[in-house]
């Protein structure tokens, strides 16, 4: 059961910090990226940051859904991407469905994964997100 911080002894972990720490460590997350290199570095980007622990490594298992389109030939072109391509479509998604502005406050470059079989990568031929 969670507790709230209001009202409740000093040292208890409220529900938001229960929920924080749950979010940063599952067991299995799954994500999108907003580019891939042909090197194969995954690049993603958050306004708040609250996905990156988990696809960082605290998430025991790691899968990235990454459509054909976000596939991009070096680091400099998939930073590019975010900026220019992803970011607008998400700022327009972002201020329909909450009436805010996105922003890339946070980026996450996965060259590799030092525990072997924690992440996969599918990469499908068809465009899917942004």
């Amino acid at each position: 059961m969670f507790r709230t911080a209001r009202g409740s002894p000093s040292g208890c972990v409220s529900g938001a910090d229960e929920i924080r720490r749950l979010v940063a460590a599952p067991d299995v997350v799954v994500n999108s990226v907003a580019a891939v290199t042909e090197t194969g570095s995954l690049v993603l980007a958050s306004g708040s940051g609250s996905q990156i622990p988990a696809n960082a490594g605290g998430a025991g298992q790691a899968v990235w859904i990454v459509g054909a389109q976000k596939v991009v030939p070096d680091l400099s072109t998939a930073l590019r991407r975010v900026e220019e391509y992803a970011l607008p479509l998400e700022d327009a998604r972002a201020r329909a469905a909450y009436g805010m502005r996105s922003a890339v406050n946070r980026l996450l470059v996965l060259n590799a994964e030092p525990r072997p079989g924690r992440g996969t990568v599918l990469l499908l031929r068809e465009a899917i997100g942004f």
